[in-house]
């Protein structure tokens, strides 16, 4: 293996080369600034997601839910059953299909909207002095572009990666 080869490798394998890491820390620390906020009102990042959608789409069946916030069912269950615990929303069978769970706010849920209202301005004010609104909605757009390449992605059969996995064997 040549020399050029080796480093060639070994950047691709960097961190800092990496697509994933900056989006992971991203998320990461986007959680640990919006806990501060939520903390009051006894939500968990994830548990505002869920209020969000709540809160604008008004009841939602739970598959439907977790497709909206790329949560599998497995891991939505829980954190639907620790909101409902604590009165945020209920969660019935549906009548015309027993296998549908229906998601429900509470007047309780429904109330702590007023409460949240002032986030989404917390943070543009904390971001707004490195970010000015044209910045955040390229940044907002682009993400989403990547969000909806990777949903796209994982749609694909296994067999249609192949190219995927030929150029990166041709890498090596």
């Amino acid at each position: 293996m040549t020399r050029q080869t080796e480093n060639r490798e070994s950047d691709v394998l960097a961190l800092d080369s990496q697509l994933c890491f900056p989006l992971y820390a991203a998320s990461n620390l986007l959680g640990r600034v919006y806990r501060p906020l939520l903390d009051p009102l006894g939500l968990t990042y994830s548990q505002y997601l869920v209020m969000l959608v709540l809160w604008k789409e008004g009841p939602i069946h739970v598959g439907h839910l977790a497709q909206r916030l790329f949560i599998d069912s497995a891991t939505m269950t829980p954190i639907l059953k620790r909101m409902q615990e604590h009165g945020l929303l209920t969660r019935h069978r549906d009548p015309s299909d027993q296998r549908c769970v229906t998601v429900k706010l509470t007047a309780h849920g429904a109330a702590l909207k007023d409460r949240a209202k002032h986030i989404p301005q917390v943070l543009s004010d904390q971001m707004g002095d490195n970010l000015g609104p044209d910045e955040m909605a390229g940044l907002r757009s682009a993400v989403r572009d990547l969000v909806t390449l990777l949903a796209d992605n994982l749609k694909t059969p296994l067999s249609a990666a192949a190219p995927i996995t030929q150029a990166t064997e041709e890498l090596k």
